[in-house]
């Protein structure tokens, strides 16, 4: 495996063997079908992070106090859907094998599938919580299967149906939505039943993907796919105490595409998620 080392995180600078938690970018968006550009993100949310600072008063937290480290960019094959999904593969095997906790910055949606087949492969009874605006669970998109358009399905097909937890989601395709209720996948619309959803999956070993497009594109304009009447930063916020009582194993961040905000300031956004989340599932 190679990486592209550029930048880190902010505060984000130990070595591997030293960090209980990494960051690892995928730039990949190859099967991006609406914006694409969200393999610049990885970089973008780096340079951003040092707009914020490293200390969470929601959490009372600072990044500063625990050992976090930055992979850089995982390089990336050009051209084979198949081809990334196998290096995406053996980092998070290396990860695992190492009992690293990790951040994956992406990057397309499609990028959680790879990811989660590693992690079911260590955690037998993993959960999911997948944030997004969109259901993410068509049989197949422009003639593929391997497509943003069907993490989702491809991830139940790893974990089971009765594994996914889906929040957020505010647009389906007709035969998504008439397979999702006859599966009875767990989708809440507007986050409204998550410490619900808590109670039931706590102790469990639980993965949180999260697609930035989830929030409302009033909040950041540099979406892959934006979506109206999403969630809010504080709405967010909201979601922390929950997330502290779970045994988050791994979390992705993605889809946000930086060229289609010149100010930074969905870069900035991300940033922020991102620090509220190390510190939420920091070890010391």
């Amino acid at each position: 495996m190679n990486f592209l080392k550029n930048s880190h995180f902010v505060a984000c600078d130990n070595s591997f063997k030293d960090s209980k938690t990494v960051i690892a970018g995928l730039p990949y968006d190859g099967t991006s079908s609406f914006r694409p550009g969200s393999r610049f993100a990885p970089e973008s949310i780096r340079n951003y992070s040092y707009a914020i600072e490293t200390f969470s008063h929601e959490q009372e937290k600072d990044l500063m106090e625990y050992k976090f480290g930055d992979l850089g960019n995982l390089e990336l094959p050009l051209g084979s859907s198949e081809a990334v999904l196998t290096e995406v593969e053996n980092l998070c095997s290396w990860i695992l094998e190492n009992n690293k906790k990790a951040v994956y910055l992406g990057g397309e949606h499609l990028l959680t599938y790879p990811i989660i087949k590693q992690y079911y492969k260590k955690y037998k009874d993993i959960k999911v919580i997948y944030f997004d605006a969109h259901a993410d669970f068509r049989e197949e998109f422009t003639g593929s299967r391997l497509s943003h358009a069907c993490a989702a399905k491809l991830t139940t097909e790893v974990i089971g149906d009765d594994n996914l937890f889906m929040f957020g989601i505010r647009s389906f395709e007709k035969n998504e939505w008439l397979d999702m209720k006859k599966r009875n996948i767990y989708v809440d619309h507007k986050v409204e039943h998550f410490n619900e959803v808590v109670e039931k999956i706590k102790g469990y070993p639980v993965y949180m993907s999260l697609d930035m497009d989830v929030f409302d594109p009033a909040c950041l304009p540099a979406l892959g796919t934006p979506e109206a009447g999403g969630m809010f930063y504080r709405d967010f916020i909201n979601l922390l105490p929950g997330l502290s009582k779970l045994n988050i194993v791994g979390v992705d961040v993605l889809e946000i595409s930086p060229e289609y905000d010149s100010q930074g300031n969905s870069s900035i956004f991300a940033a922020k998620v991102v620090r509220e989340l190390l510190l939420n599932t920091a070890e010391k």
